[in-house]
């Protein structure tokens, strides 16, 4: 968040979710502008007062391996199209699925959030690179569009975020799509969902039909 230091105000939720968990393996594939070191450094720093080791993924040589081996898996932000292109590239879709249906937790902001649902079709990014599908993780059967808002700026004549969420759900019928507003997340334990933050998000239950979800509002019901 702005004005705060770097996942300032979620690292308590980090900790809390994570519990007696105290090793993280950091996916940084979504960074583009700047190296996976610096990435992985970043999150590190910002995690390390509560006790929680972060292995970046790009460290280690059997990547598949450590998935399979760890603790928890975390997915940072940044571009969702180079990040699910280079998570095929290293075999690591099913081999998520499978573990994160298992137990592991998995954290995940901004592109990591879009990998968790069933596409990244609702993600604001460029298509800088092309990945082998546009199916993610598929860890809930929902979508969610991150840093959801509804502002417009004066004089810009291209489409709101509603609008381009219509459109995705004139063509995908069965879908529904979460708007997530900065500053907000989704916590999961099995088949309990609990929104969480301090700004309203927007339910897409159709084209033409959306609800206002509210602080601490329980979505359980969207995990089917």
């Amino acid at each position: 968040m702005p004005t705060e230091a770097y996942l300032g105000y979620c690292k308590q939720n980090i900790a809390t979710f994570l519990g007696e968990v105290k090793e993280v393996l950091f996916v940084p594939y979504a960074g583009v502008t700047f190296s996976y070191d610096d990435y992985a450094k970043s999150v590190a720093d910002a995690l390390s007062p509560l006790g929680i080791k972060v292995t970046g993924i790009h460290t280690v040589e059997d990547k598949q391996k450590a998935v399979a081996e760890a603790a928890s898996i975390m997915v940072g932000g940044g571009n969702t199209f180079e990040l699910l292109h280079q998570l095929y590239e290293n075999g690591l879709v099913d081999l998520i699925n499978e573990k994160v249906s298992k137990g592991t937790p998995y954290i995940g902001w901004s592109a990591g959030s879009n990998m968790a649902c069933p596409t990244i079709k609702t993600t604001n990014d460029m298509p800088i690179t092309m990945p082998k599908s546009f199916d993610a993780l598929n860890l809930i059967p929902f979508q969610i569009n991150p840093h959801y808002t509804e502002e417009r700026i004066p004089n810009h004549g291209g489409e709101t975020r509603p609008l381009r969420i219509e459109e995705f759900l004139t063509k995908n019928t069965d879908m529904a799509v979460l708007g997530l507003p900065e500053g907000c997340m989704l916590e999961i334990h099995g088949k309990s969902m609990k929104y969480i933050g301090g700004h309203a998000g927007k339910l897409f239950i159709n084209a033409k039909e959306n609800k206002t979800i509210d602080e601490n509002s329980d979505l359980s019901y969207l995990l089917g």
